[in-house]
């Protein structure tokens, strides 16, 4: 512009000129990516939160770039996706539990309901009479099982209950929880094989676990034909004290197996009339609660076995004092 000899004052509006269109244009593509990399994304987030609040789970959202360049952006959809899924996931469930509990609590109340009917109505033998109320009895059992297990799963699923974990000895009590159905086992004839130590003792809360053995030895016993066998086992290996039990009824197939711990779930319709479907669910959580863990293995045809694994007394002061020794 000096040798052109240009004049003073467009050498001066050239250059805020031109910086100025720089500006501009590094202010309209600024803008342009805020645009689309938080504002559109942003939008879509808020069209779906908002969708989810209405209850609608099926919400989606992409991610804004491929696995290997992820922002923190990214992983804030990856994440809200899982929560979505959960949520229907809970959603489900619930609806299930619902039905399911409706459904439970419809068959002893019809069952009731019909042989009170024929009773009021009269004109019948006194052993119809007497099979009649029995049945009554029996529906009337099952409703208060139902309602008490779903009481008790409840509360231990909300954690209103507060077990007293101490040490005690988990021989005695299955001893114990085992003589309470010797009278069935001696009417249908099961030969029961136990193999325990003198004691083991462990750390967890008696009184829950004895609802535990108590479920577990009652499905050994529902699912093992007349003159069965029912094997019950325990040892202690690496500071765990480890109990199985052992039926040689009808198993269980894979896809029995993967939802045998479900709320309701029964595998076997033949035996829905001695159960409500919450005994193993409520058994899982106990153990859960326990820091313990409850494996089942089972084939068809060749019946099914049911380990619990609970902690040893002292076996973390002992973990401890090896670590610190090593």
């Amino acid at each position: 512009m000096n040798t052109a000899e240009w004049n003073d004052l467009i050498k001066t509006l050239l250059p805020i000129l031109y910086w100025g269109l720089i500006a501009i244009g590094l202010t309209l593509f600024t803008r342009r990516k805020m645009k689309e990399t938080y504002d559109v994304p942003l939008q879509q987030f808020a069209r779906a939160t908002g969708s989810v609040a209405k209850g609608d789970f099926s919400v989606y959202m992409p991610t804004l770039h491929t696995s290997d360049k992820l922002d923190y952006l990214d992983v804030m959809i990856l994440d809200f996706n899982k929560m979505i899924e959960e949520l229907g996931s809970i959603e489900t469930l619930k609806s299930d539990f619902v039905s399911n509990v409706s459904h439970e609590m419809k068959t002893p109340i019809a069952v009731i309901k019909n042989y009170a009917e024929l009773i009021r109505n009269g004109n019948l033998e006194e052993a119809e009479s007497a099979e009649y109320a029995q049945a009554i009895i029996d529906a009337s059992v099952r409703l208060s099982d139902l309602i008490s297990n779903i009481l008790k799963l409840n509360k231990l699923e909300n954690q209103s209950i507060n077990p007293e974990i101490k040490e005690y000895d988990v021989c005695r009590q299955v001893c114990e929880c085992i003589l309470q159905f010797e009278g069935s086992w001696e009417e249908r004839k099961i030969e029961l094989t136990t193999e325990l130590e003198e004691s083991a003792n462990v750390i967890a809360d008696e009184n829950l676990m004895e609802l535990v053995w108590n479920n577990l030895l009652s499905n050994a016993l529902k699912f093992t034909e007349p003159e069965g066998t029912v094997w019950v086992k325990q040892w202690t290996q690496d500071q765990k004290v480890r109990v199985s039990i052992t039926d040689s009824g009808c198993g269980m197939s894979p896809t029995i197996k993967a939802h045998i711990f479900d709320k309701f779930y029964q595998g076997d319709p033949s035996h829905s009339k001695e159960g409500n479907g919450l005994g193993l669910a409520l058994a899982k959580r106990i153990i859960d609660l326990m820091e313990g863990e409850i494996l089942v293995t089972s084939e068809e045809g060749k019946g099914s076995t049911f380990t619990v694994t609970l902690p040893a007394a002292g076996a973390k002061e002992r973990m401890e004092s090896e670590c610190i020794n090593g």
